[in-house]
């Protein structure tokens, strides 16, 4: 199994700080160097539900319009957004949006065969075959502390785990992919930049365990390009290392300003607005095994969240790429 060991993880926080602290360093010359790739490919243009996730809970069937017009063609969850899978698929349909792959947590994908078969149920209304792991398992017995940014207490609730959390994700990961996998669903990880912190005095890292431990046969990965960027780690080298084994990518774009850190921190921008050089990232993605492109933006935003993803999709050659009412 591929293994990133901590010098080699050094080293690449060392370049990815030096990079990421020159403003442009990292950015493609001219935006018009990679808009066509995803079409030229034959490939949709997804997104990530979380953005908007709030708009989906109150109105997704105008919420998919909007994103559907804006140039989206395929959907990936985040969880149900509390409505029901019919819901879910009737207003995808509607907005000509395919559901490609769905979000859940650890509570979410089951223990039991009986769990399984009620999922893939789920999952075969909203025409949905893969499914992600979005985070470590989450610390039970955490509390958040008041006024406690979040991104704060999830880091501080992991970090107190140690390796322990990860040996259990992992272990987690492969029981369930391999339940899963006897259904024609697959299940992968997203990263977010925890992961490749130290988790105890040898300097192991979350991310060496996982890699060490799951079974790369079973369990895929999905790339979150900004928190990848987010933790010094040039996004290029890391979907390049795990060739064959990333399946997904979320495209998202972070500020120069953003200091290389574990701590679920960074300066989030439109994908073309922030540092990171799409031209050379797309590319290298789609040899490493991508097919899935999903864009996605923290927050905070400086305007309308439709408005960022308007300006997302037209960097990356949406068509059309309108500005929603």
């Amino acid at each position: 199994m591929h293994r990133l060991h901590r010098r080699q993880m050094l080293a690449a926080m060392a370049i990815g700080a030096t990079a990421l602290a020159i403003p442009g360093r990292l950015r493609a010359k001219e935006p018009a160097d990679m808009r066509p790739f995803l079409s030229d490919h034959g490939l949709p243009l997804g997104v990530q539900l979380y953005t908007v996730d709030a708009m989906a809970r109150e109105d997704i069937r105008g919420t998919l319009r909007k994103l559907s017009a804006i140039g989206f063609r395929s959907l990936e969850l985040a969880g149900l957004h509390g409505h029901t899978p019919h819901d879910l698929r009737a207003a995808a349909d509607e907005a000509g949006l395919a559901i490609t792959s769905i979000h859940l947590g650890d509570a979410l994908i089951g223990r039991t065969e009986a769990d399984t078969e009620k999922l893939v149920e789920d999952l075969g209304v909203l025409g949905v075959r893969d499914v992600v792991l979005p985070m470590f398992i989450f610390p039970r017995d955490a509390s958040r502390g008041e006024d406690e940014p979040f991104g704060d207490f999830l880091y501080r609730a992991v970090h107190s785990q140690g390796a322990d959390v990860w040996e259990r994700t992992a272990d987690l990961l492969n029981e369930r992919a391999a339940s899963l996998s006897r259904h024609g669903v697959k299940l992968a990880y997203h990263n977010h930049n925890v992961e490749f912190g130290p988790v105890d005095d040898t300097g192991r890292t979350g991310w060496e365990i996982l890699m060490e431990r799951t079974d790369p046969d079973l369990v895929g990965l999905e790339v979150d390009l900004g928190w990848v960027a987010a933790a010094g780690i040039d996004p290029v080298d890391f979907v390049t290392r795990y060739a064959g084994r990333v399946r997904q990518a979320h495209v998202k774009d972070i500020h120069a300003t953003t200091k290389p850190n574990f701590a679920f921190r960074q300066d989030p921008a439109e994908v073309g607005a922030g540092s990171l050089d799409w031209g050379r990232l797309l590319p290298a993605a789609y040899a490493a095994g991508v097919r899935q492109f999903y864009v996605e933006q923290e927050p905070p935003f400086t305007t309308d969240r439709f408005t960022s993803l308007a300006k997302s999709a037209a960097y990356l050659g949406a068509a059309p790429a309108v500005q929603p009412s």
